[in-house]
């Protein structure tokens, strides 16, 4: 067991890098367990630290500096979690809880699956900003299954600057207690139902137009 001061230089900032004089250790060359390790850059301490000889291979619970609190993991390889094998089927096996802030999970070259017999995304929060499910796409979203249900309370809307199709190869149902189409025609007179007034809505950026000009 090794037991002393561990310290690393002045980082060239106006910022002192942090000591340690109660730094213990035990390992071989295969890895080492270390309490009060300061980090590369000097500036957190870790407290019961693993590390093997690859340096990028470790855990560690850091103490104090900007990252009092946390628990850090990181290796070359791959992060298995397996756990359940003695719990039943409507037991939780894992749970990750964010007492305050965000969970971020992102995978910079590679996909995310999530697979199970349910998936479930539920979204609770007060006020109009909160409680809301976002999917963004930079190409396309799919949807295959035997049957899609979409209940909106108050509305909903499909919109598409291009073109839009609604497909049916056996009965195609719709319903509304009023049906209303409308086209370009109304920007520049109205029908007789009126329609100019959607019109000007969904093409905030244009003008009405006389199309027979």
């Amino acid at each position: 067991m090794k037991r002393g001061l561990t310290s690393k230089n002045d980082r060239g900032g106006n910022t002192p890098a942090k000591q340690n004089y109660t730094s213990i250790g035990l390992g071989n060359d295969k890895g080492s367990f270390q309490s009060g390790r300061i980090h590369k850059q000097g500036d957190v301490t870790a407290g019961p630290g693993l590390y093997t000889p690859d340096g990028e291979h470790q855990l560690s619970l850091d103490v104090d500096g900007k990252r009092e609190g946390w628990t850090i993991s990181t290796s070359p390889g791959a992060f298995q979690v397996e756990c359940g094998s003695k719990m039943e089927e409507a037991e939780n096996a894992v749970i990750i809880t964010a007492v305050n802030g965000d969970i971020s999970i992102k995978a910079t070259n590679g996909k995310i699956r999530l697979q199970g017999t349910d998936i479930e995304l539920v979204a609770m929060g007060e006020g109009q900003t909160k409680g809301n499910i976002k999917l963004t796409s930079s190409e396309n979203v799919i949807v295959e299954s035997k049957k899609v249900l979409v209940t909106a309370k108050t509305m909903y809307k499909i919109a598409t600057p291009g073109t839009g199709q609604l497909v049916a190869n056996g009965v195609l149902e719709m319903y509304g207690s009023i049906i209303r189409g409308v086209t370009d025609a109304v920007a520049s007179k109205d029908s007789k139902v009126g329609g100019q007034k959607f019109w000007q809505e969904q093409n905030p950026d244009k003008q009405p137009y006389d199309r027979y000009a």
